[in-house]
């Protein structure tokens, strides 16, 4: 997503790292009575993931036990769920969430929006392939089976991989895109959402922007201001997720983290969901983001809405305020 702002993560690999020294101190932290929670914290929170990768390997072979049921016997509850969440290569974290969010009754259209809207295709090809490798179903007729409509085309095309490479831009037709997109809201009488959803889910990001620009100058409204009088319902959620997305991912996260835990109670599962996904990739963006939009920082949020050793790991993966 370098294409708009230059991504900066909070969790970087460990210089001098030692898999053999780091698997033998996590299992140091779980053996006998009682649980060393917080070098549980300091190791795995401050690996990339593929040391954690590693040292999952170093364990088995070294130990001759598997990390990830040792955790989950010693941990429990929001913890356990970040320190496992940790564990999992990034596109098999994904797909878990995906899976999590169409299994049994009813369908979370909140989490397959936060998930697929920002992904480029290389992005997608992945958690589509790892999707079918872990479940034995293809992802694109889980999401046909759960949802319905406009906003299953829109999914659908994204997970195909129908978006034009990064890098795809062409002026003139963006010109031509703006105006098809006021003919078929502003400029009509009713709307024609099948040309906001192909749009959104073909073009590259980097044309989008244009696009929205000469949106701009075409209409004197901005396309979220007309897609929010012309759409509805999970279609308005998700187009406008890629709207988001296009212009900024880490307004995108912000907002998502503001509401995960504005008012009574608080969404653990969108926490940990984008702080563990995030962490690697643009968390730091994020958190100024955050602190900009809100007047208070991402880890004073986080340390009054979380407790114990759950909040201490996120607080971890967030790093210094």
């Amino acid at each position: 997503m370098s294409w708009y702002y230059t991504p900066v993560p909070t969790v970087v690999p460990v210089e001098e790292f030692d898999a053999s020294a780091d698997a033998n101190a996590l299992r140091g932290a779980m053996k006998g009575f009682g649980t060393d929670e917080q070098a549980i914290i300091d190791i795995l929170c401050a690996r990339s993931n593929a040391q954690r990768q590693e040292i999952m390997e170093r364990y088995s072979s070294e130990l001759g036990r598997d990390l990830i049921d040792d955790l989950k016997s010693e941990l429990g509850g929001k913890f356990e769920d970040v320190i496992v969440g940790l564990m999992m290569p990034p596109e098999k974290y994904l797909c878990k969430q995906l899976h999590k969010a169409m299994d049994g009754m009813g369908t979370d259209e909140d989490t397959l929006i936060e998930v697929l809207a920002p992904q480029t295709n290389e992005e997608v090809k992945k958690i589509v392939d790892c999707y079918e490798e872990m479940y034995s179903r293809p992802l694109a007729e889980h999401l046909c089976s759960e949802t319905d409509g406009s906003f299953r085309r829109l999914l659908t095309m994204i997970i195909v991989g129908a978006r034009d490479p990064q890098g795809t831009v062409d002026a003139d037709l963006a010109l031509e895109q703006a105006k098809q997109l006021y003919d078929a809201g502003e400029g009509k009488l009713g709307t024609d959402e099948e040309v906001f959803y192909k749009i959104l889910a073909h073009a590259s990001f980097d044309q989008l922007e244009i696009v929205f620009e000469e949106y701009k100058k075409l209409s004197g409204q901005t396309i979220e201001q007309a897609m929010k009088s012309e759409l509805s319902g999970e279609l308005y959620d998700a187009l406008s997720a890629i709207v988001e997305c296009v212009q900024m991912a880490p307004h995108f996260f912000a907002k998502r983290l503001h509401k995960a835990m504005d008012g009574a109670g608080t969404d653990d599962a969108k926490l940990i969901r984008i702080i563990v996904s995030r962490s690697e990739i643009d968390l730091q963006n994020v958190k100024d983001e955050f602190e900009q939009m809100y007047n208070k920082t991402l880890l004073s949020a986080v340390r009054n809405e979380c407790s114990g050793d759950y909040k201490r790991a996120l607080c971890a993966l967030i790093g210094g305020a």
